[in-house]
Formats: structure tokens, sequence, C-alpha cells
């Protein structure tokens, strides 16, 4: 029953049978090769692991291994994952003799049918409980039937696995053809079992079928109820000279014997070589090569077209008897009938020249001819009239064709040198807080409220860092990650985000400790305030610091707002504006700010820096009360 070409609905009759003895079985990993090939991993009981593949209109059984699964699986694939990866094979069986397996697949509650077709191109389709189509391999429409989402796939017809007697000898009787060609084909035996059957009965297989009567029709009925039984008993997988079958044929000594239909299945249709197909490393082509490629396919497509338009015109001067007859004769028909009507006409005619059409076109009153080649013509032009409209298309490419080899001789345009994209500068997690780097690199942390003051001293400062704050209740506590030499910068970053710029002092003192001098413990009686720590120990001092605050763009090597002391800021930001103790509430300042910036800024700069500069960004490094901007730097 199996050939080269592929299994026989028999042959499936006895998978059908094997995959039965195996149930329970439950939807592992689902692979697809390629457009034909599909693996399926069933899981069994007790570990058991089972290999299912199908190759589409051709085979599908067990194997004892899968191709290597590919990288990327496809869109169906993914879809039956999705839909029934996990659900437990209810039932496995085939629609009468066909050749059609359908798995019944439970899955949470519902029911899915997976339908593998193995016949023409074959399909492998997901229909729900009732046999509605959910979704295909292959989408089909025919005039029979269709294969579309929503669609009932059809199930009914006679099982002629299970014909009664009077029903199986009317379907012989009927046939006006020999006994093996109609057992082969009004039964879906094929012809090697067909002849088997013939063999069993002890009846020519030439037998001419209107002349059987009860006694060889009871013969071959024995026959055909014991070719199905040992198909759905597999007595005996062998392999022959002519094919791989459940069970050995009458006649033909096998060449190898199986256990199990599968394996000699397998050794039949050896697995096919799937190789995983590499991406193609797209070449890199330059602006200038990519037209010029694209001008000569364009120069290649308008010479074709030329010569096909030729090709047809010249065809129609060599049939010209046969097409004036044709367009003389539908011009008269279109006077009297529909375009519907004279379709159907055209079918029937047996004119040489109606053989000639091969579609008709009502909505331009055209037909398509084969002449050597199919060719429009017109029934509203005459001949010459029809030859001129390929004769205008011939004109239109040839003008094409040549306004793209003017265009290849043109001189490419100045390369524009492409410049790097500049990114945004990312969020780091110091930037909640108020934050500056000194001129030597080291990064200065102040609190915004209270309570990042708690956190800071909590939660970020080290041993090796420097607590810094203004000697004046209410500022910001100011953490030194490193040593610096630029304690000058830190020292008037501390005294602008204090009470001293607030109260409108030009000036202030800093103070500076180690952090194990840093406590939340009070003295006895005492209580600390949240944001407020206790200082034990010798204090450094830094008198009269002078209080001021930078804010700036900078470019390079990310597009940022930065903000601090003016000499720390001066050294990185392209351009920067200079705040001092004044009147204007924060937001206000912020947006005079941004304002002046921008018109300090080029306008590629000003462009680069649209998402990145704004008054948000700028208000972050104003200090609390009012300020005013001393001058632009």
């Amino acid at each position: 029953m199996a050939t080269k070409q592929g299994m026989s609905g028999l042959d499936l009759t006895a998978l059908t049978a094997e995959m039965k003895s195996h149930l329970p079985l439950w939807i592992g990993k689902i692979y697809q090769y390629d457009t034909m090939n599909f693996g399926f991993r069933l899981n069994g009981e007790n570990k058991a692991r089972h290999l299912f593949f199908v190759e589409i209109g051709r085979r599908a059984h067990m194997v004892p291994r899968l191709p290597p699964a590919p990288k990327n699986p496809s869109g169906y694939s993914m879809y039956l994952r999705k839909y029934i990866e996990g659900g437990k094979v209810l039932s496995v069986t085939q629609k009468s003799i066909e050749r059609v397996i359908i798995l019944e697949i439970g899955k949470g509650e519902g029911i899915l049918k997976m339908i593998i077709e193995l016949f023409d191109e074959g399909n492998i389709i997901l229909t729900d409980g009732n046999n509605v189509i959910q979704n295909a391999l292959k989408r089909r429409r025919f005039r029979e039937r269709e294969i579309v989402s929503g669609e009932v796939y059809e199930m009914g017809g006679p099982d002629l696995a299970a014909l009664p007697f009077d029903t199986f000898s009317e379907t012989l009787k009927e046939s006006d053809r020999d006994l093996v060609r109609t057992i082969a084909t009004n039964l879906m035996f094929g012809g090697v079992m067909a002849e088997e059957l013939c063999s069993r009965a002890g009846v020519e297989k030439e037998f001419p079928t209107k002349y059987l009567d009860d006694r060889i029709l009871q013969s071959l009925y024995t026959a055909y109820r014991g070719i199905l039984n040992d198909a759905a008993s597999i007595a005996g997988p062998v392999i022959d000279g002519r094919g791989c079958w459940p069970f050995p044929l009458t006649g033909s000594p096998p060449v190898s014997g199986h256990p199990t239909f599968s394996e000699a299945l397998s050794e039949f249709f050896p697995l096919p070589k799937i190789e995983e197909k590499e991406t193609a490393r797209k070449e890199v082509l330059s602006r200038e090569e990519r037209i010029r490629r694209q001008q000569e396919a364009a120069i290649t497509k308008f010479e074709a077209k030329i010569a096909e338009s030729e090709r047809a015109a010249e065809l129609i001067y060599e049939h010209y008897s046969d097409v004036s007859h044709l367009i003389t004769t539908l011009a008269a028909a279109a006077e009297k009938m529909s375009w519907q009507q004279i379709a159907e006409v055209l079918k029937k005619a047996d004119h040489p020249a109606a053989a000639m059409i091969v579609s008709v076109n009502p909505a331009d009153a055209s037909v398509v001819l084969d002449l050597g080649m199919k060719v429009t013509v017109s029934i509203k032009k005459s001949v010459e009239g029809n030859v001129g409209v390929y004769y205008d298309q011939m004109k239109k490419f040839r003008s094409k064709k040549e306004g793209a080899i003017r265009a290849m001789s043109r001189p490419p345009a100045p390369k524009k040198e492409a410049k790097p994209i500049q990114k945004r500068q990312k969020p780091k997690w110091y930037h909640r807080f108020r934050w500056f780097e000194t001129s030597d690199g080291v990064l200065v942390i102040g609190g915004r409220d209270a309570d990042q003051n708690e956190e800071l001293v909590r939660k970020y400062m080290e041993g090796g860092d420097t607590f810094v704050h203004a000697d004046i209740h209410g500022g910001s506590v100011v953490i030194v990650k490193g040593k610096t030499e630029r304690m000058d910068e830190v020292t008037a970053f501390a005294a602008s985000f204090s009470n001293f710029w607030k109260s409108g002092y030009g000036s202030g003192d800093v103070y500076a400790v180690r952090p194990d001098q840093v406590s939340k413990t009070p003295e006895s009686g005492e209580y600390i305030a949240k944001g407020a720590f206790v200082i034990r120990g010798e204090r450094k001092y830094y008198r009269s610091v002078p209080l001021g605050i930078a804010i700036g763009v900078v470019t390079e090597p990310t597009l940022a707002v930065i903000g601090g002391p003016e000499n720390a800021i001066r050294e990185r930001a392209k351009e920067m504006v200079r705040l001092t103790p004044g009147t204007f509430e924060p937001n206000d300042i912020a947006k005079k700010a941004v304002r002046i910036l921008r018109d300090q800024i080029s306008a590629t700069d000003a462009k680069l820096l649209r998402s990145v500069l704004s008054t948000e960004a700028v208000a972050a490094f104003v200090p609390a009360g009012g300020s005013d901007i001393l001058e632009e730097a």
C-alpha cells in the first residue's frame, strides 16, 4: 500500500490502530520544518515519548527521531502550540478509508480536532468539537468544499470500512468497469490492494462487474473484510519489492519484516534532509549602487515589456483571419446576449477560433486568446486597432527605458556625511537627588528635603565619604563620594542649597566632618527633628563661601542639562546661565533660563536638545527661594 508516492487509506487504517494502542497521549512540542514537514512530540504514560512525523500529502507515522528543531518557529507551528500543546489526545480515528487522520484533543474544558490530510497537496486543519474550522495550514476554496475559518469541515459520507454486504455488492455491480478498477476507486483500495482482494477471493481482476453473482460477491466480501481486519490488526508489517505494507501480500515475498508498521514506514521513508536555512547576510550597498541596480533592473523589465508587446502585435497579424472572425462574431453576439451568456456559448462551441479563447472579460468587452502566448483583444476595436494598442505600449516602455538610461548617465549626487546620532543621558540612581560632579570628577549628592537627607545618611554615606552642611538651620545634607581637591565647589554647592539662599545672603559658612561624626542619637533630654543630625567632634569650617549656581547644557558624550557650582559647570557645558539669590520664584527663573539658553545655542544644538532642554529639567537645579540670573555666560 505505501509506495514512494505516499501512504494509502488502508495504511492509515493500520497507523490509527497502532496509535490507539499508545493512548492516552499528550501533545508536547510541535515543529514545522518547511511547508510540508511537521514533527510532534507525543508524551505517554510512565514518561513514554513518541515522535510523530507528518509529511502532508504523503505520509504520517511514528519515527525513532525527529529532524533538529528549527531555530525560528513558524507562525502556524506557534498557533498549534498555543491551542493544543499540553492537550490530551482522546482518540485517533480515520475518515472512512480516506487518507485523513483525526486527532481529537481535549484541553481545558474544550475539544479540538487536528485533521491531517494526506491526499493531493495535503493539509493540517484545526477545528472545534463541532468540526467548525478554526485555522488551516493551507486555506483553500473548492467547488465542493471550503477550507477557511468558520466553515464546517465535512465529516459525512459512507464509511467504506464498514459496508454491509448489500451495499458492498451494489457498489461493485453498479460500475461499468472491470473488477480491479472498481475496487481500486469505488472502495478506495488502490491498485495493489485491489489486486490482493481479487487474489484472495480467487476472482480474475479483469472480471466484468456486470456478471458478478452472489457466490462471487460473497467471496469478494469475505476477502474485503479480511484485508480490513489484517490492516487494523497490523498482521506482520513488511517491505517487499513493491512497497511497505501492514501485512504480507499474496505471492509477494517480503524483503524485510518489522515489529511495528511505523518502524517499517521509517525504514521505507527515510527522514528528509531538512537543512536549517541560514539567514542570508544582506549585502550592504551604498545609496548610489542601490539606485544603479534598481535602474538596471528597470531597464531589463522595460526591454522584456517591449519584446512582449512586439510579439503580441506580430501574433495578432499572424492570426489575422481568426482574430477578425472572433471580433466580428463576438461584437454581433454582444448586441443580443450578455457576456455571461456569451461565455457559456463559447464553452460549448467547437469552432477552432473559439478554442483559442482562454477567458472572457465582460468589464472591458475583451477576450484573452492563446496565440502561442496570451494576448488580450478588445471586440470594440478592429484587428489593426488591437495591434495599435500593443504598439502604443511599446512606445511607452521605450520612453521609460530611455529615461532610465539617461538617469544612469547622470553623475551621482555629492555624498552627505552622516553625523553620529547623539543620545540622551541615561537616568542614574542619584539623579533624583541634587547632584553635580566636581572639576576633578568626584560625585557630590545633596538632599532635596528632610526625607532625602535622612536617606542619604542612612543608605548612601560610606566610610571614605565626607559629610558637608551649611552652618545654618535648614539646608541640604551634602555627601562627597570620595576624595576631591575642589572643596571650594563642594562648599559652594552646600551653601547655595540652604537657607542662606532663601534669606538672600551672598555668602555663608559651611563645615565638613567625617561620616563617623554624624549621628541620629541625641543627647539625654534632647530631640532631633527629621533631616537633622548630631555632629560630634571637631568640624572643619569654610568661612564666607560665595553663593552661586550655574545651569548649562551639554552635548558630549550625551545630551543633558546639568547644574552646580559655576567652576564645575563651566568646564563641561556648551552654554550656561548663572543664578544668584534674588526675587524670582524657582519656576519663573527656570522658564527664563530656558529662553536664554535656547537663544545662546546654535540651531543645530537646539534641534538636538529639543527633547532635553525643558523648564522641568532646569528647575531641578534651581535652589529654593528667590533667584536672579546674574548675567549670560
